[in-house]
């Protein structure tokens, strides 16, 4: 019998269907208590307009596993960090051609802004090269960025460091 984290960790992002929550980093807590289970999860980044999709998901495949009261908390404190991918989810946003973040490092807080844009590392998914150039800030989503390979010039988006 499958445990209420166990099916919310399997629940796939919507914005990067690839990804489980857990995989992603954003499924924080399960608590069974008395029959109610209340699940803890937290946003990419503030604003991030996938939070009401993800909690309805995550509504819907416990209740269909026989949990009738589902409660999903979300939790703004600690701020998620793109190091919270798993290795796994790192490979499997690789092998769907999608260059997973570079490590964000120890320091956290605000980003500061400058005019001169910020150069990155970024290695294809697809050949492994590192000559990339960055194409667009933003993707589909405000956490993806658009590279294209110079070596083999094929596109590919970017999960930012966060």
């Amino acid at each position: 019998m499958s445990t209420a984290w166990d099916i919310a960790a399997t629940v796939p992002d919507p914005e990067l269907p690839m990804l489980t929550l857990a995989d992603l980093g954003i499924l924080r807590d399960v608590d069974e208590t008395g029959g109610r289970v209340t699940v803890t999860i937290t946003p990419t980044y503030s604003g991030c307009p996938a939070m009401r999709e993800i909690s309805h998901d995550l509504q819907h495949q416990l209740r269909r596993a026989g949990y009738d009261e589902v409660c999903v908390r979300t939790a703004l404190a600690p701020a998620w960090s793109s190091d919270w991918i798993t290795a796994e989810g790192r490979r499997k946003l690789a092998a769907a051609g999608v260059a997973p973040p570079n490590p964000a490092g120890p320091a956290r807080g605000p980003i500061p802004l400058t005019l001169t844009p910020r150069l990155r590392s970024v290695t294809c998914p697809h050949c492994g090269s590192a000559e990339t150039v960055e194409t667009a800030a933003f993707s589909a989503t405000a956490c993806k960025a658009l590279y294209r390979c110079t070596a083999c010039a094929e596109p590919f988006e970017y999960v930012k460091e966060i």
